[in-house]
């Protein structure tokens, strides 16, 4: 099976919807549930398992890129944690961390794109 540029383009629209989700969180609209930072609860979590994995889980893009976003998960846990502490500041400025996991991710999907098709 061959991973479409489409199964790409929704790996992107999983990753900027939790970024959307952090925001609303660190923003008051919403709270934080576990879920939120759970690799398994995670919408591209859950495509690498379903969709990359079962078909190239032995690239190396494929592991880099599940650690990327177990480090993105574990940075926005952190700033959902200040919040509720009241570092609401703080917590807001660090999703300039969630950004730099962002960029890491996109750079490992264009590559898993590449190599993949």
């Amino acid at each position: 099976m061959v991973i479409t540029s489409l199964d790409f383009q929704q790996a992107r629209i999983k990753q900027v919807l939790f970024k959307s989700r952090l925001r609303s969180v660190l923003y008051g609209v919403r709270e934080a549930d576990a879920e939120l930072f759970s690799l398994q609860h995670n919408p591209l979590g859950q495509w690498l398992q379903t969709v990359v994995k079962p078909h190239y889980s032995g690239r190396p893009e494929v592991r880099e890129l599940e650690r990327a976003l177990q480090r993105m998960l574990d940075t926005g846990r952190e700033l959902a944690d200040q919040y509720r502490r009241g570092q609401l500041e703080e917590a807001r400025a660090g999703l300039e961390r969630i950004d730099i996991h962002a960029a890491q991710i996109e750079e490992l999907l264009q590559r898993l794109e590449r190599n993949a098709s």
